[in-house]
């Protein structure tokens, strides 16, 4: 499901006050960051992680990654910080059409 620019900014303005969730560390994207974001987004739906210090497209690469093995919808990434959505069947957050 990709997000419209109206819904993106909707969640932006959910996530502005939240802290992060998660922390992918030194050893990377590995199975256990995967299985703890996946439980995360299953509980809150929308969150925020922080990313290693890292170039660029490495950090590209990572979000891509999150996204692809999550199932989830970057609505924005901002320094080292990340906002990730990833509506359940029973959402709590509606989205504008």
């Amino acid at each position: 499901m990709a997000l419209t620019g109206k819904q993106k900014n909707h969640l932006r303005g959910l996530a502005h006050s939240l802290k992060p969730v998660v922390t992918i560390g030194a050893n990377g994207i590995t199975d256990a960051v995967i299985a703890e974001l996946d439980l995360s987004l299953n509980v809150h739906e929308l969150l925020k992680l922080k990313l290693p210090a890292v170039e660029k497209e490495d950090k590209n690469a990572a979000i891509e990654e999150l996204c692809r093995r999550t199932s989830a919808e970057a609505v924005q990434s901002i320094g080292r910080v990340v906002v990730l959505f990833r509506a359940n069947e029973e959402s709590k957050i509606t989205l504008p059409r």
